[in-house]
């Protein structure tokens, strides 16, 4: 309907010219001039006609013609809506009625109150004559003694344009001066006929004029076809559409307007404050005439989109235009489309927060959070006991736990946190868990089968306000892990089918999480397991040091940290820490495989340089082989090896690539010793170095592995500084205090990676459990041999192991004599076990031989092995030490050991 406006009020200039003859206001520019022409001109012709006859009916003609001239010039009608019509009226008949020769002309209202005389006093005065037949339609004449004398008027009505008498035009002149006035004023007459035209012409022209703005020059069949689009367009259109006066009055309401407001037909010209139906608030907004966009008001049952806007441009009248539209069916639309939204986003919530860890109670928590309280007041999460420790549920409700419980408050009557119960056939949480299907309850209170569980408990959630109930199976893989309940309060509406599908939706996405959670809980559980089973279950005996340890798997997957104390020949004890690079069983399996071989390796009791040595030959080989199979290497693998001795107190160590120790001095001063760092285990192709302290007694030793100083939101040497602080200013501390002390001070909340900590005070063997003696190369000096260590056995009141020991070292010391070399040195260690070394200058290895019947030597290695619990050789610079070590009371050894140093 605007654009239609828009179209016609922009015309060209052009072609309205071209049409100006044909427009509304021309064609009545034209008619009302010809009609004042032919008025005029009967006029004239009707005053020579009578002058014909006698005076008195000359008279009377030229009074009815006057009167009847003037009573329908153009300019009268407007002239008499006017608020004073003597105003304009009085000039006019005054040049009439001197123009037409004739005493008076006078107009007046119906009831005869005139609006002109030739004497202005009696102007609102009543008019002497009879206006009666005038009033009825009809032009009466008569004679009168008016107050210019004996007079012959004519009363002429003014009719409009419905032919209704408005006013009366009576024109008269004294009867002894129309014949002699008749011929005298006969060109007054046609002068005064032509002014008469011309004033009328003017005022058609005026008139005329403001029609052709009115109605923009368009020509009748142009203003015809508007009007039809027009009141096609305004009574077609599916909007309402209303115009407001500037007083507040209905000025027009189209067919929709009219529907959605109920209004009655003659509502036109009425106050918008009377209009029924409506509330106040729309009562107002139409009344103010302000500005308004799609304010919605309530009409009735309806929900009307108000949108309404002023007028009154380029000189209109300020009126106010309303549209309405009918947004019932929007608003329900809109109000289901909010409502899938937020389920939307609610599901989305649910796909951010449930499952962010392998942790089934988690899960189930983060399950019974999202919903509250968009969807639930109150949500329980019960799963099979045996879920929480990884393993298939029953396929019957039984032993069940409560995993998770949350609600829009905590005091609730909904059963607490970790209790096991077992479902009752006629709950909805078991025919759910049996049938894997979802269960609804709409109406707790009138329900029964859900109260045989707990009664007493059941009446407290009824009285508590909980009104509905969904439960629904948290099912993977076609498995029934638990039930998730719904619960909802006077708070919320209760449950229904399109609820039961979102719950549904909910649980199936924490059903995948909690299944992943559980699967990883047992894989985890087997993996700790065997990794548990690769670490030393016990610390062995040993006198050299005191040693506490914790070992901690990590959250995410067990990993291939490991620790190992290794008893060595001479009281010596070796301390063992590596890391393998990766989580899971291959790196747990991995582990294993290196602790072995460490402890192959110190069997042979070499030094920490030369087992690294092979331990790298042997990562390497596993690299090659598992890279043949397509699987994943070792590279990655670190390992810090050290062999305390408690006679020298001298500790030397070796690592590749591993983290060097702590060392935390009786004094309490913690040092981080330089010790040359080699490559990781694999790399090969660069030699590994050695470092030795001469460490006080009371010395601890701290060995870890990276996963307790290194975590993504700190730097490594945040860590080294956390551990120094840790273990700073507590001399004196025992091992289990420093190893939770230092786990309490430097581990992260939730360590990502496993962790082992190996914590070591040193001790050192008294003088009087040590005995040694220089021996000799003579034969002859083994009875002295032997007599020395026979009175040393008794000072330890070990006399019984005499004739053994003096058996041993004969054997011994007569090999060194005959085959080995210079020097030749006796000890006797006292510790668990008696140890008993006998060194010489040979790297000669001896070996033990199984001597026949008829073989004259050959069988004193034999019985040295059978003698003492072990023996071994062990290298030293200056040579070897073969010896047996443990034998004797009540674990006493006699040791020959050949080891290299």
């Amino acid at each position: 309907m605007a654009s239609l406006f828009a179209r016609l009020r922009h015309l060209s200039v052009k072609r309205l010219i071209s049409k100006s003859t044909r427009t509304v206001a021309g064609q009545v520019l034209v008619f009302q001039v010809a009609l004042v022409v032919l008025l005029v001109a009967c006029g004239v012709f009707a005053l020579i006609l009578q002058s014909e006859r006698d005076s008195s009916a000359e008279a009377r003609r030229r009074s009815t013609a006057v009167a009847e001239t003037f009573a329908h010039s153009p300019g009268v009608l407007a002239a008499l809506q006017t608020p004073d019509p003597s105003e304009i009226l009085q000039p006019l008949t005054e040049a009439a009625r001197r123009a037409a020769d004739v005493d008076f002309i006078v107009v007046m209202d119906t009831t005869g109150i005139r609006y002109t005389h030739p004497l202005p006093d009696r102007i609102g005065k009543r008019f002497v004559g009879e206006i009666g037949p005038s009033l009825a339609g009809r032009v009466y004449v008569e004679s009168v003694d008016g107050p210019l004398g004996r007079e012959v008027q004519a009363t002429v009505p003014v009719e409009n344009a419905d032919s209704e008498v408005v006013a009366l035009v009576s024109a008269g002149m004294k009867v002894k001066n129309v014949e002699s006035q008749l011929n005298q004023q006969l060109p007054i007459i046609l002068g005064a006929g032509a002014g008469a035209l011309a004033l009328s012409a003017g005022v058609t022209a005026l008139v005329g004029r403001r029609l052709r703005r009115q109605t923009h020059s368009l020509a009748p069949d142009e203003m015809a076809l508007m009007y039809e689009h027009h009141d096609t367009v305004l009574h077609s259109v599916r909007e309402g559409v209303l115009i407001v006066s500037a007083d507040g009055r209905l000025m027009l309401a189209n067919d929709e307007a009219r529907r959605l407001l109920e209004l009655p037909p003659d509502i036109e010209g009425r106050l918008v404050s009377d209009l029924p139906g409506l509330d106040p608030e729309t009562k107002a907004l139409l009344a103010s005439g302000r500005e308004a966009s799609d304010e919605v008001h309530l009409a009735g049952e309806r929900l009307i989109a108000v949108n309404q806007r002023p007028t009154g441009r380029e000189g209109g009248p300020r009126e106010t235009v309303v549209t309405l539209r009918d947004s019932t069916e929007l608003q329900a639309v809109t109000g289901r489309a909010e409502v899938a939204r937020e389920r939307l986003r609610l599901l989305y919530d649910a796909g951010l927060h449930i499952g962010t860890t392998l942790d089934v109670l988690r899960t189930a928590d983060e399950l019974a959070r999202v919903p509250i309280p968009r969807f639930a007041d109150f949500v329980t999460v019960d799963l099979a006991d045996v879920v929480l420790h990884g393993e298939e549920p029953a396929p019957t409700g039984t032993d069940m736990r409560r995993a998770a419980v949350s609600g829009i408050v905590d005091d609730h009557p909904l059963t607490a946190q970790g209790r096991l119960f077992d479902y009752l056939p006629s709950t909805p949480q078991a025919r759910g868990y049996g049938s894997g299907r979802s269960q609804l309850v709409s109406d707790l209170p009138t329900a029964v089968g859900w109260r045989v569980q707990d009664p007493e408990r059941a009446k407290a959630i009824i009285d508590y306000g909980i009104h509905s109930l969904i439960t629904a199976p948290i099912q993977a893989r076609g498995v029934v892990l638990g039930m998730a309940s719904f619960w909802r309060t006077q708070q919320h509406e209760c449950f229904n089918e399109e609820d039961v599908s979102l719950a549904e939706e909910l649980v199936a996405r924490a059903a995948i999480s909690i299944d992943n959670a559980r699967r990883y809980t047992r894989e985890h559980a087997l993996a700790v397991t065997l990794q548990r089973s690769l670490l030393p279950q016990a610390m062995p005996e040993q006198n050299a040091l005191d040693i506490a340890y914790r070992y901690l798997p990590a959250q995410s997957g067990v990993g291939g940290d490991w620790f190992d104390v290794i008893p060595m020949p001479g009281s010596r004890v070796a301390l063992a820490v590596g890391d393998v690079v990766g989580h899971g069983l291959h790196a747990a399996a991995t582990m294993g495989r290196l602790r072995t071989a460490v402890h192959n390796f110190s069997a042979l009791d070499l030094p920490p340089d030369e087992l690294l040595s092979h331990l790298d030959d042997l990562v390497g080989s596993i690299d090659q082989s598992e890279a043949a199979e397509s699987a994943a290497g070792v590279v990655g693998a670190t390992c810090l090896y050290g062999i305390y001795d408690p006679v020298t107190r001298r500790y030397v160590m070796a690592r590749a690539g591993h983290l060097a120790p702590a060392l935390v001095r009786p004094d309490g001063t913690v040092t981080f010793p330089d010790v040359p760092a080699g490559p990781p285990l694999g790399l090969g192709g660069m030699p590994f170095q050695t470092a030795e302290l001469c460490l006080a007694e009371g010395t601890q030793l701290v060995l870890y592995t990276d996963g307790l100083i290194e975590d993504r939101r700190r730097d490594l040497d945040v860590g080294l500084e956390l551990l120094r602080d840790a273990l700073t200013g507590k001399p004196g501390r025992p091992p289990e205090e420093t190893c939770q002390d230092v786990l309490d001070s430097v581990l992260p909340g939730r360590p990502k990676d496993d962790v082992a900590l190996l914590v070591a005070s040193t001790r050192q063997l008294p003088p009087d459990r040590i005995a040694d003696w220089d021996v000799p190369p003579d034969p002859a000096a083994v009875a002295g041999m032997r007599d020395a260590v026979s009175r040393q056995l008794e000072a330890w009141d070990l006399s019984e192991l005499g004739f053994t020991i003096e058996l041993i070292l004969s054997e011994l010391i007569t090999n060194a004599i005959r085959y080995g070399s210079g020097p030749i040195h006796v000890r006797l260690i006292r510790d668990r076990t008696l140890i008993c070394e006998v060194a010489d200058g040979s790297s000669t290895s001896p070996h033990l031989r199984y001597a026949a019947t008829t073989d004259e030597g050959g069988r004193g290695l034999f019985l040295v092995s059978q003698m003492a619990e072990r023996w071994g050789t062990r290298y030293t610079p200056q040579g070897k030490v073969p010896g047996p070590p443990r034998t004797g009371r009540p674990r006493a050894t006699a040791r020959p050991t050949i080891g290299a140093a």
